[in-house]
Order: structure tokens, then C-alpha cells, then sequence
């Protein structure tokens, strides 16, 4: 069965690399990333820009290029990124926006509406929110309203499901994803979302899981396709390959 890895970090050192509360992640190349999913059926996936990558672009274009048909780029740009440039690097493959609530380097959340809105108008972007999902109560209004939403890694918490719920009704996409960072039963999680909406959970490795207590393991994604059942093939690619227009 074909995967989408809908979260995966590539970390470059040719280009610029900031510390976020002191950390600096490993090197994780496009080639290293290749090395360590083969065999694993993955045919494409959403290369996410991290806390430590700020706005640079150049990485994330080289990515891209490195890794060829079926991937595509979620990126972190600053507030008065212009619409050329918007449209420039949808043409290069990004297809998101990311604001990352929990560790910063992205746009700041004042500015999720509005920006939000203008990517989804100018290339047809979704916003991807890496947030404890104990803290969407607060965004509920706002997360619900705007054209498409991810929320990474099930939310994070367990504390949070039943408000990531709500959102699912309202048609917010999940990540399985991160399951070494997650405070919560992935599978329990899983389960809950699918039971509100198959369509709306994605699957991916969250490679190469900086800072997590235990990095991705094969086995994470065949939890995922016992989890989904019926539904695993939508779950593990073509969920996905919707929401990034694959096409």
C-alpha cells in the first residue's frame, strides 16, 4: 500500500539554521530521508518547515527538487510575504502555510486569520498548526472559519481531543503523526477522529522527530493501518494527496 508522508522534516546544513530554545536539530539530508523510509511504500510526502528553518525558503526548494514528484512543501512566512512571492513558491511545490504555536519561527498567531486567508486566496494553501490542542478552545472561532486547517500530530495532549473534535466536525484535518511526542493513546486518538470523519486523518512519520522522546518507528505506521481498517488506504495516501492537490 502507497504512503503519503503527510509530516517530514529535511535539515540541510548548507543552509541557514537558528537555535530555538537552544536546540540545533541533526543533520537529516533528502538523501538520508530516502535511505530511512525504503521499503516503507512511500511514494510522496509534505516536507514542513521547522522552528530551527525560520523563513528560509532555500532549503526547502531544494528539497523539493531533491526529492522529485509527489512531494510538496509546507513553509513559515513572515506577515508581509506579498502575493508574488506566495505564488512563487506555490510554484515551486509549497502547498501550506505553517504556525507553529508551540515553538515559534513562524508568523506570529495574531497574524492566522489574515494570512490564512490570503494564501488560501492567492495559491489555494491550507494552514497547518503545530499547537496543543489544550489551547484551540481559545482559536476554535477563528481555526473554524478559515478555508482549510491540519492540526500536527493529533494535538498533542489528550486533554485536548474533545475540543480537536469539535474542529474535525467542522472540517479541520488531523496528522497521525509524532507518536514519540504525543501525550496521549495515538490509537484511542485515531480512533476518534475516524469516528467523526474518515477523511479527515492524514498519516506521516514526523521524521527525522526532533526533540521527541522516541523517534519514528516502522511499526507506528502499521498502527496506523490497524487503526484505519476499511479505511486505510484513505488514510495513508489518499486523504492526503487531496488536501495537497496532488492532483
Amino acid at each position: 500500500m502507497r504512503i503519503f508522508d503527510a509530516h517530514l522534516h529535511i535539515v540541510d546544513p548548507r543552509f541557514p539554521l537558528t537555535e530555538n530554545d537552544g536546540y540545533l536539530p541533526p543533520e537529516f539530508t533528502a538523501a538520508r530521508y530516502r535511505e530511512r523510509v525504503a521499503g516503507l511504500g512511500i511514494a510522496g510526502g509534505a516536507v514542513v518547515s521547522g522552528s530551527f528553518q525560520g523563513f528560509d525558503q532555500g532549503y526547502l526548494r531544494t528539497a523539493l527538487d531533491e526529492l522529485g514528484p509527489g512531494f510538496v512543501g509546507v513553509t513559515q512566512v513572515p506577515a508581509e510575504v506579498t502575493d508574488a512571492e506566495i505564488a512563487e513558491l506555490d510554484a515551486a511545490g509549497v502547498r501550506a502555510v505553517r504556525f507553529n504555536v508551540r515553538r515559534g519561527g513562524s508568523a506570529a498567531l495574531t497574524e492566522l486569520d489574515r494570512l490564512a486567508r490570503r494564501a488560501h486566496e492567492v495559491a489555494g494553501w491550507h494552514a497547518e498548526l503545530y499547537i496543543d490542542a489544550r489551547d484551540l478552545a481559545e482559536l476554535s472561532g477563528t481555526i473554524a472559519a478559515l478555508p482549510a486547517v491540519s492540526i500536527d500530530h493529533l494535538g498533542l495532549h489528550a486533554d485536548g481531543v474533545p475540543e480537536l473534535l469539535r474542529l474535525v466536525e467542522r472540517g479541520v484535518k488531523v496528522k497521525a503523526t509524532g507518536f514519540g511526542r504525543v501525550e496521549l493513546d495515538p490509537a484511542v486518538a485515531m480512533r476518534a477522529v475516524l469516528e467523526v470523519d474518515p477523511s479527515a486523518l492524514l498519516a506521516g512519520t514526523d521524521l527525522p522527530s526532533t526533540r521527541a522522546r522516541r523517534p519514528f518507528a516502522d511499526a507506528d505506521l502499521d498502527l496506523v493501518a490497524e487503526v484505519a481498517g476499511a479505511h486505510a488506504a484513505a488514510v495513508l495516501w489518499d486523504n492526503a494527496a487531496a488536501f495537497y492537490r496532488l492532483g
